[in-house]
């Protein structure tokens, strides 16, 4: 564990609270990390509908808690698997320093650059008002988009690198959208581990 944990970079943007911490984990707990979850997730790939027209959904996805509330977004209902040792023990070290009480994870699997996640807030009603998102990334450096709300012109763009912590808080899912865009680097595959509550 990265010992300036409590030295991550506040975003200086309008009405939100985002912090960001560039190596939560030591290089050597996140790839052990990011091989056994490669391997023993449950991934799934659901279809989406846009605009009338059914996709498969660009990524491959898994849901973990510690009940069994499920998680619906874009039409899609999720219900989740027990968490396993090592989400409850990622869960752990991430309360360590960020004492709230984590009951869901929901995990992306980036296969590759064409495998992305459009613009979205995380502000489905099951996660209450100003819900807090533990964002934890493992593996290709993928680009992260913000866009405010209301203000077109405020748009920020950052890396977030092979075991880092992205903390979205207060009201920024009421008041930014964010997106993992395509790329056409050729760029490896990324897990995302988005711990979150559902009551």
């Amino acid at each position: 564990m990265n010992t300036d944990f409590k030295k991550g970079n506040h975003l200086d943007l309008p009405d939100c609270d985002i912090i960001y911490y560039p190596k939560f984990f030591s290089r050597p707990k996140a790839d052990s990390y990011f091989k056994d979850l490669l391997t023993n997730t449950a991934w799934q790939q659901d279809n989406i509908k846009i605009f009338g027209k059914v996709y498969a959904q660009p990524r491959l996805t898994a849901l973990y808690a510690s009940n069994d509330k499920p998680y619906s977004y874009s039409n899609i209902i999720m219900k989740p698997h027990l968490f396993t040792d090592m989400l409850l023990d990622i869960k752990s070290e991430l309360e360590k320093y960020h004492p709230h009480d984590f009951t869901t994870c929901l995990l992306n699997l980036y296969r590759n650059g064409r495998d992305s996640n459009g613009w979205h807030a995380d502000n489905e009603k099951e996660l209450g008002k100003n819900p807090v998102i533990a964002s934890i990334s493992l593996g290709a450096e993928r680009t992260f988009h913000l866009k405010h709300n209301k203000i077109p012109d405020l748009k920020h763009k950052m890396i977030l690198e092979h075991g880092s912590l992205l903390i979205m808080q207060g009201e920024t899912q009421n008041m930014w959208k964010h997106q993992i865009p395509k790329t056409a680097k050729a760029v490896g595959e990324r897990i995302n581990l988005t711990f979150r509550v559902i009551n």
